[in-house]
């Protein structure tokens, strides 16, 4: 049965308008039986990416120019990168990664691409929700720049598959978005989705889903990478070689880290003795609670319980400290807080390590729990999720463990899981 095209569609193809890109699942077929379809038309297609589509780059091409430069490439799906030297051909675990390739048959990874899955095209364009994608020649637009430490794409703005203009539409227009979770007690836009099983649970049972959502695909960090992932989650907004130390709010070159005074390090916010996991991997790399710090200043919290009171603290204006705890500034007690809850939801007793809980008492030593709760409580409400927080939860999400904290999201879930 032949394509229908509306006569606005027809004049668009006349004048070299790009038709509106629509992901596979809406791909039109021409099988017979088939039913006809009519394809919305956009106002226009970006410059760019028309040009770019006209003369799409090798796969070949693509790995041997990893400067970061806007391009598109055309090649076959041949799996999904879960580290730098593994492609998947089955079993896939997530919708985040795609490994192309310049024939359906390659196996050798040093020959693919690895192209980063964007949320808002992973349910039209990840293997997990496609796993028929396997062997189709597709065309994909965005930055030439390493993912998994291997010859990548990321920032990906466009799919189609090769020698059509089907692709992934831009995600609706909402005053809501992934980068800006909703404010406490409404939907926010990953509640039909990631979090779609666990909306209208409270207490324990919310506890239990939230926790196999956020351990479900997760890719776990090494010590060493921590530092890496540390530079990207904590970027300064406002200078980009620098970061940003959680507890004195200090902006400091992200090369200045180590173990050197005045240098920054990692600051393990749900101490790392508290279940004697050290820095194994797991929750002692879990970049969710670990943040920049000044050396001297994590010395100074060092295994501390979360209270207030104390005598000031060195080199972190608006700390205080005394023999059992420490009480962080004001402007990060909430974010505190949300680790502290992420913790002992994704590290609840499983993976072979302790079950770690927030507990009401401070001076709790090497026990698996941290204090104090109800002070925890407090500092959530009082201290929302601000603009770093939200950019730190997404960015860990899309580029690092791909998975969420979900407090971040729904600050409202403390009080339904731990009560007011």
């Amino acid at each position: 049965m032949p394509v229908v095209i509306s006569r606005r569609r027809l004049a668009a193809l006349v004048t070299g308008v790009a038709v509106a890109l629509v992901p596979p699942s809406l791909a039109l077929s021409t099988a017979a039986g088939a039913p006809a379809a009519t394809l919305p038309v956009p106002a226009a297609a970006p410059a760019a990416l028309t040009s770019a589509a006209a003369a799409p780059l090798t796969v070949a091409q693509a790995v041997a120019a990893q400067t970061g430069a806007s391009a598109t490439v055309r090649g076959y799906v041949v799996g999904q990168p879960t580290a730098t030297s593994t492609v998947v051909r089955s079993g896939f675990p997530n919708d985040y990664a795609l490994a192309v390739a310049d024939s359906a048959a390659e196996t050798s990874t040093s020959r693919m691409l690895y192209v980063q899955i964007p949320a808002a095209s992973r349910s039209a364009w990840g293997l997990q929700t496609n796993p028929s994608l396997l062997g189709r020649q597709i065309d994909v637009t965005g930055a030439l720049s390493a993912y998994f430490s291997h010859p990548g794409m990321t920032s990906a703005s466009a799919f189609a598959f090769s020698g059509t203009s089907t692709s992934t539409p831009p995600p609706t227009t909402s005053t809501t978005s992934p980068t800006s979770p909703a404010p406490t007690g409404t939907s926010g836009p990953y509640d039909s989705t990631y979090y779609a099983s666990a909306i209208g649970k409270t207490g324990t049972a919310l506890h239990t889903e939230l926790h196999r959502i956020i351990s479900n695909g997760v890719t776990t960090l090494t010590y060493d990478q921590v530092w890496t992932a540390l530079k990207d989650t904590d970027q300064d907004p406002a200078n980009a070689n620098n970061v940003v130390e959680i507890y004195s709010g200090r902006s400091i070159a992200k090369s200045d880290n180590g173990g050197g005074v005045d240098q920054w390090n990692r600051e393990h916010v749900w101490a790392k003795s508290h279940g004697d996991f050290g820095t194994s991997n797991g929750p002692g790399t879990d970049v969710h609670h670990l943040r920049p710090e000044d050396v001297t200043v994590n010395s100074t919290r060092g295994n501390l319980d979360f209270d207030l009171g104390g005598s000031a603290v060195s080199q972190c204006t608006g700390c205080r400290s005394d023999a059992d705890s420490f009480e962080p500034r004001d402007a990060v007690k909430g974010d505190v807080a949300r680790m502290i809850f992420y913790m002992a939801v994704r590290w609840d007793g499983g993976d072979g390590f302790a079950d770690l809980e927030p507990n009401n008492q401070v001076g709790n030593g090497s026990a698996p729990a941290i204090g104090k709760l109800s002070v925890l409580k407090q500092w959530n409400l009082q201290d929302p999720p601000d603009a770093f927080e939200k950019r730190r939860n997404q960015v860990i999400f899309d580029t690092w463990q791909h998975n969420r904290n979900p407090f971040v999201d729904h600050p409202e879930w403390v009080t339904a899981i731990y009560g007011s």
